[in-house]
């Protein structure tokens, strides 16, 4: 399966802002962005560089790829996938990204990260609708049940991320309850998605 495998905090630096792609280390002043908040590359710290109407759109499909950690062909398959949908083809490409599992894992606050949600997909620890699924693009629908497999419940690591994570607000699509089975209600709109991401830009880049 084909992944990055460099330096993530490049990524961030080369979009200019977080993307949150290490988990606590991106809350602290180790941060990348904190230390040396410019552009990866001998020409990276050039002032009054101005992008072009594509550099623009591209840097935003750059942008909504290293947030869901989705590389180019997976991506375009999402973008074609969202053009078939009923609906604003931007905010259809964001509600499929959402709907991964794997982001699902992130955002209901079992890891710190969608790269350690996709690690721990890919390792078997969840089930969807009671079977285990091991897929991190595996697409939630509405309805259905995303629990921690029986045997990894009492594992400190889940035990230390819920709590590390007490305070994250899970989205308005998604419901779990004291025992930690999260539900799918919905699927995830636009006001429920809260990346800078401009997804006009990425639709205007790929109608040329």
């Amino acid at each position: 399966m084909a992944r990055y495998t460099g330096a993530v905090c490049r990524l961030c630096r080369r979009e200019g802002q977080k993307l949150f792609l290490k988990g606590d280390r991106c809350y602290t002043d180790k941060c990348s962005i904190e230390r040396r908040g410019y552009a990866p590359g001998m020409h990276g710290n050039a002032r009054n560089k101005k992008l072009s109407e594509y550099g623009l759109q591209l840097r935003e499909k750059q942008k909504a790829k290293r947030y869901y950690g989705v590389l180019e062909s997976q991506f375009r398959d999402y973008f074609e996938m969202a053009e078939k949908k009923a609906g604003m083809t931007g905010e259809n490409l964001l509600s499929l990204l959402e709907s991964r599992l794997d982001n699902v894992v992130y955002r209901l606050g079992f890891a710190m990260s969608r790269a350690e949600a996709r690690q721990l997909v890919l390792h078997g620890h969840f089930t969807v609708n009671g079977k285990k699924v091991n897929i991190p693009s595996f697409m939630v629908k509405t309805g259905d049940v995303v629990e921690l497999k029986e045997g990894s419940r009492s594992l400190e690591k889940f035990k230390g991320s819920l709590e590390a994570n007490a305070s994250r607000v899970v989205p308005k699509w998604l419901e779990m309850d004291k025992n930690n089975v999260a539900k799918v209600i919905a699927e995830p709109a636009r006001e429920d998605i809260d990346l800078p991401i401009e997804e006009h830009l990425i639709v205007e880049l790929y109608s040329k």
